[in-house]
């Protein structure tokens, strides 16, 4: 961007002026990503199941030129060489185009995220709402508090995801409301659970739903909210009533987990309405897990606030 600076000093200014008019009164933003589009058409951004899917298409129309070169030999002299010109010529330009992709490939491949955008070269291919459809662009980041609806804080990303972004937002965000305590609301595509934690220890309170349950639930099956954890006593009470206890510890991802189940899960009367596999019914809990129930907790409390984060997210825009 030529007046990228130019733009963020504005920005930066246009906080300052509302925090002197004390239009920033409440503690409370909702965080959001939305999608813009880049210059960039779809067609000169590359990824690797683009580059694979082109070049493929281009060794398939070489093929058949090659075959249709075969039937023009035996064809009459006089049509078949301007029809063999003709072949030769879209054949070669076709060589020339998998040349040129094969020295993007080189590029694609040595780029961080192995995605190239020729026009605009940090836009990225991100999925957007609708199924199977995508988009060049960039994922804009905001801020919004609640009473005025102003943007507080921004920030353009080229990660198609929302994920990883609550942390940031939301200390940019404080910082901007110049205040210590601060309360976020985000939609389910910001929940992750290193991030909830990064923020409740830094005194940020947070709302926003956990992704859907598993297909167990959607099966018909319990899910694990139907399993009571009893911090007393570091076990869970499943739906029949038996107590699951601590069995092993392991690591995923950097994550701690504690697993447990319970040994009369095999002879388990309802154990089809619980579970497919042979072995018992495990739970498995974060070491942490306790900010997420507390999470949880706010947000039985307090349902309304995932109407206000609609209201407030999506009010600028439509200002726009």
């Amino acid at each position: 961007m030529d007046n990228g600076p130019a733009i963020r000093g504005v920005c930066r200014e246009f906080v300052v002026l509302c925090r002197r008019l004390d239009l920033f009164t409440e503690a409370l933003v909702a965080i959001d990503g939305s999608k813009f589009k880049a210059v960039n058409n779809r067609d000169k951004n590359f990824t690797a199941a683009k580059m694979q899917r082109r070049l493929e298409q281009i060794d398939a129309s070489i093929q058949r030129y090659l075959s249709q070169l075969d039937t023009a030999d035996r064809q009459e002299p006089t049509v078949a060489e301007p029809k063999r010109m003709r072949l030769q010529d879209k054949i070669a330009r076709l060589r020339q185009e998998m040349e040129r992709l094969q020295a993007l490939e080189v590029e694609r491949l040595a780029a961080p995220d192995q995605q190239i955008s020729l026009t605009d070269p940090d836009a990225r291919s991100m999925a957007t709402s609708g199924r199977g459809t995508g988009m060049v662009g960039y994922n804009v980041q905001t801020a919004v508090e609640a009473k005025h609806h102003l943007i507080v804080a921004h920030e353009v990303t080229n990660v198609g995801r929302d994920r990883g972004q609550l942390t940031n937002m939301a200390q940019q965000a404080r910082t901007a409301l110049a205040t210590t305590d601060l309360t976020v609301v985000a939609d389910r595509g910001y929940f992750d659970s290193a991030e909830v934690r990064a923020c409740e220890q830094t005194g940020i309170t947070t709302y926003l739903p956990k992704p859907l349950p598993s297909t167990s639930k959607a099966d018909g099956r319990f899910g694990k909210p139907d399993f009571l954890y009893d911090p007393a006593t570091d076990t869970y009470r499943c739906p029949a009533g038996e107590r699951l206890i601590w069995r092993f510890t392991n690591v995923e991802a950097g994550m701690t987990l504690h697993n447990y189940w319970a040994s009369s899960c095999p002879s388990c009367a309802i154990r089809a309405q619980c579970t497919t596999s042979k072995q018992p019914r495990r739970i498995r809990r974060w070491e942490h897990e306790a900010v997420i129930d507390a999470l949880q907790q706010r947000l039985d409390r307090e349902p309304e606030k995932m109407r206000v984060r609609r209201q407030t997210a999506e009010h600028p825009f439509g200002t726009l």
